[in-house]
């Protein structure tokens, strides 16, 4: 499986998007501060995620969310109960 997931940062609230085939693992990584790009905004809380059977779509997928802001807002809206 492939994942599109949603993090949120305990030390300042912001929200980051990534892409794994394994989430438990990457999850620990974003929290160890194994990732450069989340190092200094550890530790996250799992907010969402999408699983998708292909790579693929998985990552057309976040490439949406990240790219165009009407994408990301709708799935805002969506968990705005979690963050």
């Amino acid at each position: 499986m492939h994942y599109v997931y949603l993090l949120k940062s305990e030390k300042d609230g912001l929200l980051y998007i990534g892409y794994t085939n394994d989430l438990k693992r990457r999850f620990a990584e974003h929290n160890s501060g194994l990732s450069k790009a989340t190092k200094p905004r550890a530790p996250f809380q799992l907010v969402y995620y999408e699983a998708y059977k292909s790579r693929a779509d998985a990552l057309f997928r976040e490439k949406n969310l990240k790219r165009y802001s009407r994408s990301y807002q709708e799935l805002k809206k969506r968990v705005k109960g979690s963050i």
